[in-house]
């Protein structure tokens, strides 16, 4: 991939997502520990979304607090005084405690403002899911109203799937609605797929390595697809027409004389071509149109019709009261499947270098439109991960420092100040390690190879 392949109108979009949902989750989360740290009194000196090394875009002071906006994306903190924390104050520690320091509180206290933030990112996550509920309902399309079938990638042709045929039963249990056949393989080790091929039942066995295949690479988002029809639905100002026209609600028939009439067609023989000039056959009302245009690295400059404009959706709709069991059980759902992810990894299921992303992959799961559904789902999915992930008894985060206040509680002996900086260095060196790693994985999947 190049910097000039990149299309920065859709990146703008993706990024504008991504910082709003990690801003809304990083202030919350380190609300839930100033919050605490304040209703016991304790001495907050910053409060930053982001992490601010040398600079700060933004900082304002109120009172003891100095609040502010860092500069580098990848989260954020409150100093709280007397704590042993990424800001590694030394100085500060070889001091005797004071009232308000957090040192100086009871190990009850500081386990309630450690693991305050992940209590917030939880309810958080459970909240978003009851209002998404709430609001849109549950909007799905059922195997029956599909009457193209479905669109496969080359994995999915592999494994003996074909554009056209219809998941029908997963391991026996009958389908009714379209959307958790991947989910179903990921995480639920599914071993056959059951497909309506034309007149006849085919039962396709799929490897054993299937989830390994299925996350290499980044992930295979298109495995398994909605096939409609390929329909023009608007031309875009960087389509670069040569000879004819292209219109709203012209039909694709062919690109270079080889049938393409669905969309899933029309995207991978575009890939293949690459920057050429094409010459696509357009079925216009009655008539048969020729049109050519060069592709910009693969892309025809066209947005198609959607998915919805050809099936028949059926949307189940909640009252408020009916959407909270259902958005408490959509977030333990997402809190289980991620769980279960992270046990493939260690268990060797999945490969660790095909999975792990740095803050570019997590952008690159939004939209490249902005939708306001998907927006508040991804955002408390990532809440979940966030408390998942900062849970973890690790020195360094939420959970190490919670780790050791259980432990003094048990034990009545509190860790030293030494043992907790070294612990400190430790958790931070592995974290940051991970982050740059994961950084050079995006890094070279999205730009160098």
């Amino acid at each position: 991939m190049t910097l000039l392949a990149i299309d920065w109108s859709s990146v703008m979009v993706q990024t504008g997502q991504f910082i709003l949902s990690f801003s809304i989750l990083v202030v919350l989360h380190e609300l839930g520990h100033f919050v605490p740290a304040r209703f016991f009194k304790c001495r907050v000196e910053k409060f930053y979304l982001f992490f601010n090394p040398y600079f700060s875009l933004f900082k304002i002071k109120r009172g003891e607090t100095e609040y502010g906006i860092g500069w580098i994306p990848f989260g954020g903190f409150v100093k709280i005084s007397g704590m042993v924390d990424e800001s590694m104050d030394k100085e500060q520690m070889k001091l005797p405690p004071k009232d308000y320091e957090f040192r100086s509180k009871p190990a009850w206290q500081r386990l309630i403002i450690m693991v305050g933030g992940v209590i917030v990112n939880v309810v958080l996550a459970i909240v978003i899911f009851i209002g998404i509920t709430a609001y849109w309902g549950d909007k799905m399309l059922p195997i029956k109203s599909m009457q193209y079938g479905i669109a496969t990638n080359d994995l999915a042709k592999k494994v003996g799937l074909k554009d056209g045929d219809n998941i029908i039963a997963i391991d026996n249990r009958p389908v009714t609605y379209f959307g958790d056949e991947t989910s179903d393989v990921v995480f639920k080790n599914a071993k056959t797929f059951t497909v309506k091929r034309d007149s006849q039942t085919v039962t396709i066995e799929l490897p054993n390595d299937l989830t390994k295949q299925l996350t290499k690479d980044g992930g295979n988002a298109d495995f398994i697809g909605v096939r409609f029809p390929a329909v023009v639905d608007s031309v875009g100002a960087s389509a670069k027409i040569v000879a004819g026209t292209m219109q709203k609600g012209d039909r694709f028939i062919s690109i270079n004389g080889q049938s393409t009439v669905y969309y899933n067609e029309v995207v991978a023989i575009a890939k293949k071509l690459k920057n050429e000039t094409i010459t696509i056959r357009f079925l216009r009302g009655k008539d048969t149109v020729t049109t050519k245009l060069t592709l910009k690295d693969g892309k025809l400059g066209y947005y198609t019709k959607s998915p919805d404009q050809f099936f028949s959706y059926e949307t189940v709709k909640y009252t408020f009261a009916q959407s909270i069991p259902v958005g408490i059980k959509r977030c333990k759902e997402t809190l289980t499947k991620y769980i279960i992810g992270i046990k493939k990894i260690f268990t060797g299921e999945v490969n660790a270098n095909d999975s792990l992303g740095s803050v570019i992959s997590i952008g690159k799961t939004f939209p490249k439109i902005w939708i306001w559904e998907r927006f508040w789902e991804l955002t408390a999915i990532f809440s979940i991960i966030l408390a998942f992930m900062n849970i973890l008894p690790i020195p360094g985060l939420d959970g190490g420092h919670a780790l050791f206040c259980i432990v003094e509680m048990i034990t009545g002996r509190k860790p030293s100040d030494k043992f907790m900086e070294y612990a400190q260095i430790g958790g931070m060196a592995l974290l940051l390690s991970l982050m740059v790693y994961a950084l050079g994985l995006d890094v070279w999947r999205n730009f160098i190879k």
